[in-house]
């Protein structure tokens, strides 16, 4: 009787060190999510600074100061695809953590605006590849029941990246007189280096070992390292897939192409989730929100706070995302969040309609945040990595994020058309566009009651079974 009890207690010892292991390789590669938020959001500190001291035009301005870093990462969501599939998840991980070190110190001691906007591209490209590589790695990595939350993990680091730049450029205001600017962007480079060290002490995805290097060997004790059950089982799963792929007769050759009708369901929805997910008006509302909120008369006595209360309550419900996400699945999130959307965007475009109180109109745009929070922000790179064949799961995850980057610089270059003081379409009053990205999440909720399928507790393997649309 004694030595049952003592064998349980060490298998139980042992699930919970692998578990702990698991979640420790995955928090490792879900902070490049943190750099990512972080230098998303730290050229704001910057930004009246360098217009003081280079004198640039607002065109130059705006396109290479403020949104180079933005076209870095369209570039990098398209092209980070190809290294993720061919020299492995972990490699490009580490160049990630190189790239956004050099960015940093670049960005830093440049000394005119060029030096600084090219090296504001490479952080671009990071951000670009991190969001090909870390959710494809953390979901190649996870067990079916905790996929959702450790792939959340790097939406919940990017938030979390975005509430401490907003605390370091507050902290670092005034340091080093008219250079602080400087400090915010060059502190970066220290979480950036921790990263790429810590890094080097993850393994190689195992599914990549045994789809793309068919190294089954080293497989087997990455998987045993994680704790996996059933590894043989689990490797015979992966290779009949990889086969399964790879195979078929010259009939249905076109298929085995990702743009191809064997994927085609797969890949309409990545794009409709990373479609709906920026015609939210989630980018348009950070990115504006001094501007949004100075029509309302908060942002000049509040800017601080406000920023702080946005960047908190995104955190908060991103953490509350990610503890539902393998508990209610991926679609009842999606619902929850459109309908807090629509009820949040209707009530913002009423208040500036009907010029209700500055606090009113904070109230819902906190609501706001948390329906993203909580609902498409949680989701969406979780739903992109896991619903894609190993074979082509790097080059999907790079599809889906390329349709959210290349919608989010839109959206950010077409603002000022609707936005701007002085020739806006809606100058005197912006209610129609709040009203209009409500309308978006009306049909995001038809989309998603609709046609999105629930992968919460599905193995990678079954999903592909169910998902991919066999050619012709």
């Amino acid at each position: 009787m004694q030595v049952s009890f003592d064998t349980r207690t060490t298998a139980q010892t042992g699930s919970s060190s692998s578990a702990a292991n698991l979640f420790g390789i995955s928090l490792i590669a879900a902070l490049a999510g943190f750099i990512f938020g972080f230098d998303t959001v730290v050229i704001s500190g910057a930004n009246l600074p360098i217009k003081e001291l280079w004198h640039t035009t607002p065109w130059f301005h705006g396109f290479f100061i403020m949104s180079m870093a933005l076209w870095g990462t369209v570039a990098g969501a398209l092209l980070g695809g190809w290294p993720t599939q061919k020299y492995g998840r972990k490699k490009v991980l580490l160049w990630i953590g190189i790239f956004f070190s050099i960015s940093a110190l670049g960005s830093a001691l440049a000394n005119d605006p060029y030096v600084f906007s090219f090296f504001r591209f490479i952080g671009g490209l990071g951000i670009g590849v991190s969001s090909v590589a870390a959710p494809t790695y953390v979901s190649e990595i996870s067990t079916p029941s905790t996929r959702g939350r450790l792939v959340a993990m790097y939406q919940f680091n990017i938030v979390f990246g975005i509430l401490v730049a907003f605390l370091s450029n507050y902290f670092l205001q005034g340091v080093g007189g008219n250079n602080d600017w400087r400090w915010m962007l060059g502190v970066m480079a220290i979480p950036s280096l921790i990263y790429t060290l810590m890094v080097l002490s993850i393994p190689e995805s195992p599914r990549w070992l045994v789809a793309v290097k068919r190294d089954t060997n080293t497989a087997r004790n990455v998987m045993a390292r994680l704790g996996m059950n059933n590894i043989d089982e689990e490797i015979a799963l992966i290779t009949a897939s990889v086969q399964h792929e790879s195979g078929g007769t010259n009939a249905d050759r076109n298929s085995r192409r990702f743009f191809s009708r064997k994927y085609s369901a797969i890949l309409w929805l990545a794009f409709m989730v990373a479609f709906f997910n920026q015609w939210s008006g989630i980018n348009f509302i950070l990115y504006y929100a001094p501007e949004i909120l100075s029509r309302a008369g908060l942002a000049a006595r509040e800017s601080l706070f406000n920023s702080i209360a946005i960047g908190g309550t995104n955190l908060l419900f991103t953490f509350l995302g990610l503890y539902l996400i393998d508990r209610l699945g991926r679609k009842t999130l999606l619902i929850i969040g459109s309908v807090g959307y629509i009820v949040s965007l209707a009530m913002v475009a009423w208040c500036f309609y009907a010029q209700a109180s500055a606090g009113m109109l904070m109230v819902f745009l906190l609501l706001f945040i948390a329906a993203h929070a909580i609902g498409q922000g949680a989701v969406i790179w979780v739903f992109i990595s896991e619903i894609f064949p190993n074979k082509v799961r790097a080059m999907g995850q790079s599809f889906g994020a390329s349709v959210h980057w290349v919608f989010a610089a839109l959206i950010t270059l077409i603002t000022p058309v609707f936005l701007d003081e002085k020739d806006g379409i809606f100058k005197d009053n912006p209610w129609p566009i709040f009203a209009f990205f409500a309308f978006m999440m009306a049909l995001q909720l038809i989309w998603v009651l609709s046609k999105v399928p629930e992968t919460k507790g599905v193995s990678l393997e079954e999903l592909e079974r169910k998902l991919v649309k066999e050619g012709q």
